[in-house]
C-alpha cells in the first residue's frame, strides 16, 4: 500500500509540473488577437520601424534559377516554369494552343517532362557560390532596412532546412539560406523577412498531373491531383501550407512577412488564423510585426498592401509597399535590367506618396550575385548615404509633388509603360513641420523652379530660414516670388542622379485665446 501511495504522489506531482509548464508556456505566449477579422484589425498593421524604412531586398533564388540556362534569347519564356514546362499545348481539351516556350526549352534541355520533371530540376540545384556575408554586406550597402529570402515560392520548395517539407535546400543542396541570412542581415542592423508565395502551388503544379508521369509518393511536393482549372484545395493542401508557414515563423521570428498572390481564394479561416497567431507571436517576441499582401488576401486596417511592379498615382493615406524587380524575377541568362537612376527615381516616388519599396535581386543559379546587381545596389546605396535624410524616416509632406512626368494610373504593373523623370519632376517628404525635402529628380538646370512653393500658393504659410543641398557645403542662392521658390544651381553637385534639397522653416504658430478681457472686446 506504501509503495502504491508512493506512485500515486509521484504522478500527482508529474501531473502538477505539467499543468504549471503549461501555465508558463501560455503566459509567455500572449492571445491578444484571435482569429477573426475584428479582432486582427485592431493590430498596429504599420509599425514606425516600417514606415521608417523605405527600402527593403528580397531575393527570388532556388533550383528554378537554372531552368533557363541555355534558353534562346530570341524568345520569350514565362517565369512560371514549374508550371509552363508542362504546357504542351493540349491539357486544356477545350483550347488546344501551341506548345509553351517553356516546354520545347525544357525537352530540348532535359528531355520529357514525364522522366525529367520538375523533381528533376529540384535534384541538380546546386548553391556552390552561396555565401550570405556577401549577400548581407550587399544589401546593407545600398542602403536597404530590411531583407530576407524568398522562402518558399510557387514550386514549395522551401529555402531553410525544414522538417514539415522533405523538399528544402538542406535536402537538396545542403544549406540553410533563410538561417544564415538571418544572423548576417541582423547582425548588419537591418530587420529580416520572408516571402511566401507557396499559395498558388496549387495550380502552378495542375499543369503536372494534366500531362501525366506524376507519381503518388511526390504528392507532397506536386500536391494530391486536381482539376487542371480547380480554385478549391484541399485538406491535405491546407494543412501542409500552413505547417510549413508555421515552422518558418517559429524558427526565424520573421519581422515581416509578405505573400503573394491567390492566397484569397483560400478561406477566410486559414487566412486569419495566420494573422492571429503571427501577430501573437510578435507580442512573444516583443517586437510588431508586418505583414504585406496582395489583391484582397486581408484588408488595410490587418496588414499592408502591396502593389506587385507598380504603385499609386497620387498619395495614400494608408502607408503601403511596391515589390518590383529591375529584370526577371528569377535568374535570366539575357535579363535586362533597370538602371541606377531608374530605379533610385521610382523609390523616390514611392516614398513621396507614403509607400515602400521591396526591391528584388536575382541570383545566378549557383547563388553569387550578377555584377550587374551588385553594381546596381552600390550605386542605390552611394545615393542613399547622400540623400538618405529626404527618404529615411520621412513622411508625405503637404504635396507628393509638382512636375510634367506622372503615372497615367496607378495600380499593379504600371511600371510597364516607361516613365522618365525630368529635372522640372520635384518630389516632397518631410522630417517634422519645420523641416522637409524637395528632390529634383535630374540634374537640375541653372535655376530650379518650385511651383508649389510660389507666394500666391497657400501650401507654405511659413518663413523659410534656410536651404541646403544634402551632401554639400555651398552656400544655396535662393529666392521666393509669385513663381515659386527659385534654387540657383550649385556649382558641384554631390551625386549624378537626383538631388535633396533641405528646407528648415521658422515653424508656424498660433495664438491661444485667452488674455485680457479687454483685449476681445470692441
Amino acid at each position: 500500500m506504501q509503495f502504491i501511495n508512493k506512485i500515486r504522489s509521484i504522478f500527482l506531482l508529474i501531473v502538477l509540473n505539467i499543468v504549471i509548464i503549461t501555465n508558463a508556456q501560455t503566459k509567455n505566449t500572449p492571445m491578444v488577437y484571435e482569429a477573426n477579422w475584428e479582432s486582427v484589425n485592431k493590430v498596429n498593421e504599420a509599425p514606425n520601424w516600417f514606415k521608417d524604412a523605405k527600402f527593403g531586398i528580397y531575393t527570388h533564388w532556388g533550383p528554378v534559377s537554372s531552368a533557363f540556362v541555355g534558353s534562346d534569347p530570341t524568345k520569350s519564356y514565362r517565369g512560371w516554369h514549374g508550371m509552363k514546362m508542362y504546357d504542351n499545348g493540349k491539357l486544356d481539351k477545350t483550347n488546344i494552343t501551341k506548345p509553351s516556350n517553356n516546354y520545347i526549352h525544357h525537352r530540348k534541355k532535359y528531355g520529357d517532362p514525364k522522366k525529367y520533371d520538375y523533381k528533376y530540376i529540384i535534384e541538380q540545384f546546386n548553391p556552390s557560390a552561396f555565401n550570405a556575408k556577401e549577400w548581407a554586406a550587399l544589401f546593407a550597402l545600398s542602403g536597404a532596412k530590411f531583407a530576407g529570402p524568398v522562402a518558399m515560392h510557387h514550386d514549395n520548395f522551401a529555402m531553410w532546412d525544414s522538417k514539415a517539407t522533405r523538399w528544402n535546400a538542406m535536402n537538396y543542396g545542403g544549406i540553410n539560406p533563410s538561417a544564415e541570412l538571418k544572423k548576417e542581415i541582423e547582425a548588419r542592423g537591418m530587420k529580416f523577412m520572408g516571402s511566401f508565395h507557396h499559395a498558388f502551388t496549387w495550380q502552378y503544379f495542375a499543369t503536372a498531373h494534366a500531362y501525366g508521369g506524376v507519381k503518388s509518393k511526390d504528392y507532397d511536393l506536386y500536391t494530391n491531383p486536381h482539376e487542371l482549372n480547380s480554385a478549391t484545395p484541399d485538406d491535405r493542401f491546407y494543412n501542409e501550407w500552413w505547417a510549413k508557414l508555421k515552422e518558418f515563423i517559429d524558427l526565424y521570428q520573421p519581422d515581416l512577412l509578405w505573400f503573394d498572390w491567390w492566397l484569397e481564394n483560400m478561406t477566410e479561416e486559414a487566412r486569419t488564423r495566420f494573422l492571429a497567431y503571427y501577430y501573437n507571436k510578435g507580442l512573444e517576441w516583443n517586437k510588431e510585426v508586418v505583414v504585406c499582401y496582395k489583391e484582397s488576401t486581408f484588408n488595410e486596417n490587418a496588414a499592408i498592401k502591396d502593389y506587385e511592379r507598380g504603385r499609386p498615382n497620387q498619395p495614400k493615406e494608408k502607408f503601403w509597399l511596391t515589390d518590383t524587380s529591375p529584370g526577371a524575377w528569377f535568374y535570366r541568362p539575357d535579363a535586362k535590367f533597370k538602371t541606377p537612376n531608374e530605379l533610385i527615381d521610382i523609390l523616390i516616388d514611392i516614398v513621396s506618396k507614403n509607400g515602400n519599396m521591396l526591391l528584388n535581386v536575382p541570383p545566378n543559379p549557383d547563388g553569387s550575385i550578377p555584377p550587374v546587381m551588385v553594381n546596381l545596389l552600390t550605386e542605390m546605396g552611394k545615393w542613399l548615404s547622400v540623400n538618405g535624410e529626404a527618404i529615411y524616416a520621412t513622411r508625405p509632406w503637404a504635396v507628393f509633388g509638382e512636375g510634367p512626368t506622372r503615372l497615367p494610373e496607378g495600380g499593379h504593373k504600371i511600371e510597364k509603360i516607361k516613365i522618365t523623370y525630368q529635372n522640372t519632376d520635384i518630389r516632397y517628404t518631410k522630417k517634422s513641420n519645420k523641416v522637409f525635402y524637395a528632390t529634383v529628380m535630374d540634374k537640375p538646370n541653372e535655376e530650379t523652379v518650385m511651383k508649389s512653393l510660389s507666394t500666391e500658393i497657400g501650401i507654405l504659410n511659413s518663413k523659410i530660414e534656410k536651404i541646403e543641398l544634402l551632401g554639400s557645403d555651398e552656400k544655396i542662392t535662393w529666392k521666393r516670388n509669385e513663381k515659386g521658390l527659385i534654387i540657383k544651381k550649385p556649382t558641384i553637385l554631390p551625386t549624378q542622379y537626383a538631388h535633396s534639397y533641405k528646407i528648415t522653416l521658422e515653424g508656424y504658430t498660433e495664438n491661444n485665446i485667452g488674455g485680457a478681457v479687454d483685449a476681445h472686446i470692441d
